[in-house]
């Protein structure tokens, strides 16, 4: 009996080490911006701003940005000083030598939702919510990775045991995160009035979130453009200087 009991257990074992080990391949999604002259979709990118500050600002932290970086994805100034006013900020020491609580300005960092890593753990069952300022950078996959994480949450395969306070996840390495699923159908209602299916979010706030992680990359491909085209114009000046200094000396 002991040794079936034991058999059972280790047959157990080796299926849930079976299903952590398989990989799923990341769904391969089209990104505008990721082409050799492409650009951000500032619509996407802005409703992956409102899933960001509706659904997910309150358990990842953009440190990295500011209210005032919102300027590049066509708000006006009003619009940014607004977003900004809604979030107040430690500042300080005052005259008197005391921290005092204040409202936002487009010149401060994205307000962290936890005080310290500590508070952030605590929160989420010890695990800590990563900053999602350069996310997109930081893993292998890049957008792809992001888009499969948000939508990869399903009901754990029989034979799979999942740790206490983890959840499946078909896309995330080893299949069990800590983080719950974060989006649904109609988790938001877009102000311009695009439907918000689960992948519709997930593609946005991925966009926004490529966006955070590299704002100046338009700026660059453009100066790279011009480089280019400069560098093409600079070869076929230089071309035919040489052709009729070669053929003074024939």
């Amino acid at each position: 009996m002991k040794k079936t009991l034991l058999f059972s257990a280790l047959l157990l074992t080796l299926s849930s080490q079976a299903f952590a080990a398989e990989e799923i391949a990341l769904p391969k999604q089209h990104w505008p911006h990721k082409s050799l002259f492409g650009a951000y979709d500032k619509a996407a990118v802005q409703r992956g701003f409102q899933v960001y500050k509706e659904v997910r600002s309150s358990c990842h932290a953009m440190k990295f940005l500011s209210y005032r970086n919102l300027g590049d994805l066509g708000y006006t100034p009003d619009e940014v000083k607004a977003v900004a006013a809604q979030y107040t900020v430690t500042d300080g020491p005052n005259d008197d030598g005391e921290m005092f609580e204040r409202t936002a300005l487009p010149s401060d960092p994205f307000k962290s939702p936890f005080k310290n890593d500590k508070a952030a753990r605590a929160a989420n069952n010890g695990a800590l919510p990563p900053d999602m300022s350069l996310l997109v950078k930081a893993r292998e996959g890049a957008e792809d990775y992001i888009f499969g994480v948000l939508t990869g949450f399903e009901d754990a395969p029989a034979g799979l045991e999942m740790q206490p306070g983890m959840n499946y996840n078909k896309y995330f390495p080893g299949h069990q995160i800590a983080m719950a699923k974060p989006l649904a159908d109609g988790q938001v209602s877009y102000s311009d009035g695009t439907g918000a299916s689960l992948e519709q979010e997930a593609r946005d706030v991925t966009q926004f979130l490529a966006w955070a992680s590299e704002p100046h990359m338009e700026q660059r491909k453009q100066t790279g453009l011009k480089v280019i085209l400069f560098l093409l114009a600079f070869a076929g000046i230089m071309y035919k200087a040489k052709k009729k200094i070669w053929a003074q000396l024939k």
